[in-house]
């Protein structure tokens, strides 16, 4: 009679939305009568609002194509800075997104970190409108993006706690990967929605701007002159973003079992937005200094401002820990003695750092380099101001690579289970090394070309390759870790090295877009390639050669 009162109780408490005081997904009865209905509708109404949050977060590799198609009163390289601002914002919110779940409970932490990403979405909109304003303008919603990069930390961490230990690698592999697919989606909505009044029908949405180079979308080019409506690339997000908060609300529960002290809505949204503030802090004082003026000082290359930031990040959120924050740091802080904490870090960069990173740099890459002609003038000096004629069009292609990449990745997953993560991580870090190589040679052909489309097939089946590597190997360490580290350890690990990873979104760009400007793309892909080299043999030393202390094949 007891055990029936206690399988009901939590079937009521879901279907009134309300908290689950009861939660044994490791009890295989409760599991079939009552858990795995609850535990699959959490996930997949996760997925999507993952899949949005990606989408804003990774929106700026879209929306400065299109600023240059339009004529925005900026250079190249403040373009891509956008993109970099976003990247780094996004994987310095991850730091505290993974404290969330266990002090605000999942169903407070979903919707609320879901209805967060209108403001970045709204903002963005009503800025795009306005070629005349301030770069800093276009750079604060660049950072406030960044709300939708942390939002996979904690998404993933809630996830985890509804599934049973046998079914949690299926769990975070599905919300991960179709999560991932928020870059793809992006990348396909964004241009359809600029060629159209979207909210016009309802007499606001803003008036279209004359595209004054060729823009595209996956069906291919659009001429100059096509009234373009770029500011739907954030206000088109309202559509989903909505409808998807009031459904995390009511669809989604917070576990009791994992979250006993979360307090009243109103006091779990007070932890969030004071965790998720915290995250600025950092974020901005190491931009205020990297960026050149008039933004910032500029007195940091991006090898200094990185690991400073990640510093900065963990010494506030060590310096602000209050209540049961305070033990959640400090398991955070246990894994940083563990020599496999930093192996498996690197690994992670060479896979999902890639995979972001690419996603955020390749759109406006393409542009810049395949867009124009490369001709050398009187002196002999190349030039690259010419407009291509026959350039392909980024909105058109870049697409593509990222959702090779998502599509993937659970592949990985099931291919790790069966040989090992190890030899699969090493197999992919060796093809990278190779395509990422052989990427920079046909990068270098292109830009001293006055015919560089030739040099684009090329480019962009090796930059797909890139992302399915990079998909496969995100499964791969993601096994690995769950084979290294123990349940304790291994939360904290995965969340620490998907925060670290992250930051490929600001370093790609960075770097790529710094080359670009010296007239040396191809030295950011070598440098890739020399990264990746160091990394296939970090692991065949820690985890593949006779005498390592822990084999994982």
């Amino acid at each position: 009679m007891n055990t029936t009162t206690t399988r009901v109780a939590p079937v009521v408490a879901t279907d009134s939305g309300a908290d689950i005081q009861d939660w044994r997904p490791e009890d295989e009865s409760y599991w079939n009568s009552t858990g795995k209905r609850i535990a699959y509708r959490n996930l997949w109404i996760s997925i999507p609002a993952l899949l949005c949050g990606f989408a804003v977060w990774g929106m700026w590799g879209i929306i400065t194509v299109q600023m240059l198609n339009l004529g925005f009163p900026f250079t190249q390289a403040e373009l891509f800075t956008l993109t970099a601002i976003a990247g780094i914002s996004g994987a310095t919110m991850r730091i505290p997104a993974s404290f969330l779940i266990r002090m605000a409970g999942g169903r407070n932490t979903i919707f609320l970190t879901t209805a967060m990403l209108l403001a970045p979405a709204i903002g963005t909109g009503i800025c795009l409108q306005h070629k005349d304003w301030p770069l800093w303008a276009f750079q604060l919603m660049a950072l406030w993006s960044g709300v939708g990069g942390g939002n996979f930390a904690s998404s993933m961490s809630n996830i985890s706690t509804f599934f049973p230990k046998r079914l949690q690698g299926t769990a975070l592999g599905l919300n991960a990967g179709l999560g991932n697919f928020g870059v793809t989606t992006m990348q396909i909505v964004i241009p359809l929605v600029m060629t159209v009044s979207l909210f016009g029908w309802l007499g606001f949405g803003g008036e279209p701007m004359l595209l004054v180079k060729d823009s595209g979308w996956i069906f291919g080019k659009i001429k100059a002159g096509t009234p373009t409506w770029i500011q739907n690339a954030g206000f088109a997000w309202v559509l989903s973003l909505v409808p998807l908060s009031m459904l995390c609300w009511f669809g989604m529960n917070n576990l009791k079992t994992v979250t006993p002290n979360s307090g009243s809505p109103i006091s779990a949204f007070l932890k969030i937005t004071y965790l998720y503030s915290l995250a600025f802090i950092p974020s901005i004082g190491m931009l205020y200094l990297y960026l050149p003026a008039p933004t910032g000082l500029g007195l940091l290359n991006m090898w200094v401002a990185i690991p400073l930031d990640i510093v900065a990040a963990l010494a506030v959120m060590r310096l602000a820990a209050f209540g049961a924050m305070k033990e959640n740091v400090a398991k955070q802080f246990a894994i940083f003695s563990n020599k496999h904490t930093w192996s498996l870090t690197a690994l992670y960069v060479v896979t999902f750092g890639s995979f972001i990173g690419f996603s955020m740099a390749l759109p406006l890459a393409i542009t810049v380099i395949f867009g124009f002609q490369h001709i050398p003038d009187a002196a002999g000096v190349l030039q690259h101001t010419l407009k291509n004629p026959n350039a392909p069009s980024a909105l058109t292609y870049a697409w593509i690579g990222p959702f090779v990449g998502a599509a993937v990745r659970p592949i990985g997953g099931w291919i790790s289970d069966k040989v090992g993560g190890s030899i699969v991580t090493q197999v992919i870090s060796a093809v990278m090394v190779v395509a990422s190589a052989a990427v920079g040679y046909v990068l270098m052909q292109a830009y001293g070309s006055a015919t560089p489309e030739q040099h684009f097939p090329m480019f962009m089946g090796l930059m797909v390759l890139l992302f399915a590597a990079s998909g496969v190997g995100n499964g791969s360490t993601f096994r690995s870790v769950g084979v290294i580290f123990d349940r304790q350890q291994a939360g904290p690990v995965l969340g620490w090295t998907s925060a670290v990873a992250a930051y490929g979104a600001f370093i790609a760009p960075v770097l790529i877009g710094q080359q670009i400007k010296a007239g040396t793309p191809q030295y950011a892909f070598y440098g890739f390639a020399v990264f990746y080299a160091v990394c296939l043999l970090l692991n065949w030393w820690f985890y593949l050669r006779g005498g390592a202390e822990i084999k994982n094949p």
